[in-house]
């Protein structure tokens, strides 16, 4: 089993931190990637004219190879409602059909298309929470609902933020096929942590931030785009969007029709030289491990961290449906007041996500770490 990293980090060993699932904290090697942007950012003229374009396939590279894909699929964005705003105006929904939804699922996925409804003439079909916790039998009795309307796309979350539920895109995908439907997937909570395979779920969209799981910083982001959804017009109009608008030419709009391939869906001012190499590096540690082990070093952590909350009356979701890295703790009578705070005034850092305490350790974490969070957790929980 992989061991735990915490020697690439910055992390005090009295540190107890399980918060992953808000901020990934930035390796060594990231920081010092960092420090360097900001210096050539100090001293700009002894930038290498190529060192952009270098980063660019550096990042696009990395991106794809943690969920199977291929380098020219990969946009380079900002974050997952900038990329759920490009889809948005790629795909077109139908007056009259429905966009299928999680209930108290993340707002960027789900923001923009309660925002264009009423306008667009299409119903909001929200997948309320089961009681079981099986989000996938959910979404599927939705999606092959008697009498309902037409299915013309799910824009849902394939790890629920909240409370670490599953979605089986290899079950959901087929489904929405054979309905017609798109599937835009915010994979924020799984890129890194969970094996994807692009190829096999074939998604229109999958969008994934790199400040949380794979240990980028915050501000940038991927979107990868299908084949088929790849002609239309980007959200922003940009001069590396085009095939030939170049400042050094003698004239300047020289070709205005698009570039192939995702990359003109790509965010204005992208040269965020100072951060894009910080992201790659994330990215490229968390393919070194590999996500398979990185995944099972997690899963045995949170049922480590499982097994010291037992007899405590505490719900935990039941470990097939929930993701290996997520715990989420229900508490029947409600979560005591100040809990969290008073963690964290013990150095246990963990999150409350509606009403609910929700613990997400990574490679830095080890059996100390569980044992902290267990003993802190009993102490403040008599």
């Amino acid at each position: 089993m992989l061991e735990s990293q915490r020697a690439l980090f910055d992390m005090p060993r009295e540190v107890c931190y399980l918060n992953a699932a808000a901020w990934g904290p930035l390796p060594r090697r990231s920081q010092e990637a960092g420090r360097a942007g900001v210096a050539r950012k100090g001293q700009p003229w002894t930038l290498d004219p190529h060192l952009p374009a270098q980063q660019f396939a550096r990042a696009r590279k990395a991106a794809a190879a943690l969920i199977g894909a291929e380098a020219e699929d990969i946009a380079l964005i900002s974050s997952v409602s900038y990329g759920v705003a490009t889809a948005a105006k790629l795909i077109a929904v139908p007056a009259g059909t429905r966009v299928l939804l999680l209930e108290d699922d993340h707002s960027s996925p789900v923001l923009e298309w309660m925002t264009r409804a009423d306008e667009g003439n299409f119903a909001l079909d929200i997948v309320r929470r089961p009681a079981d916790g099986d989000w996938t039998a959910a979404v599927l009795e939705a999606i092959a609902r008697p009498g309902a309307a037409p299915l013309s796309l799910a824009s849902i979350s394939s790890v629920h933020w909240s409370d670490g539920g599953i979605v089986d895109l290899a079950r959901v995908g087929p489904a929405l096929r054979t309905a017609g439907a798109a599937l835009l997937v915010d994979a924020t909570h799984a890129v890194g942590a969970m094996s994807l395979d692009i190829k096999a779920l074939d998604p229109d969209f999958l969008i994934f931030p790199t400040y949380k799981w794979v240990l980028g910083p915050y501000g940038r982001a991927f979107l990868y785009v299908a084949k088929r959804r790849q002609n239309g017009v980007p959200l922003e109009q940009t001069s590396y969007g085009r095939q030939g608008v170049n400042a050094e030419q003698t004239t300047y709009l020289a070709d205005t029709s698009f570039v192939s391939g995702a990359r003109r869906f790509d965010m204005g001012e992208r040269d965020h030289f100072i951060s894009i190499e910080m992201a790659s590096i994330g990215m490229e540690m968390v393919a070194e491990w590999g996500t398979a082990a990185i995944s099972e070093r997690l899963a045995w952590l949170t049922e480590r961290l499982a097994e010291g909350l037992g007899n405590l009356g505490i719900r935990l979701p039941e470990q097939h449906l929930r993701a290996p890295h997520i715990l989420s703790l229900a508490f029947p009578r409600g979560m005591p007041e100040g809990l969290v705070a008073k963690l964290g005034a013990a150095n246990v850092h963990v999150a409350g996500r509606l009403g609910r305490m929700r613990i997400s350790p990574h490679v830095y974490n080890d059996e100390q770490d569980v044992e902290a969070f267990v003993s802190a957790f009993r102490s403040l929980t008599p």
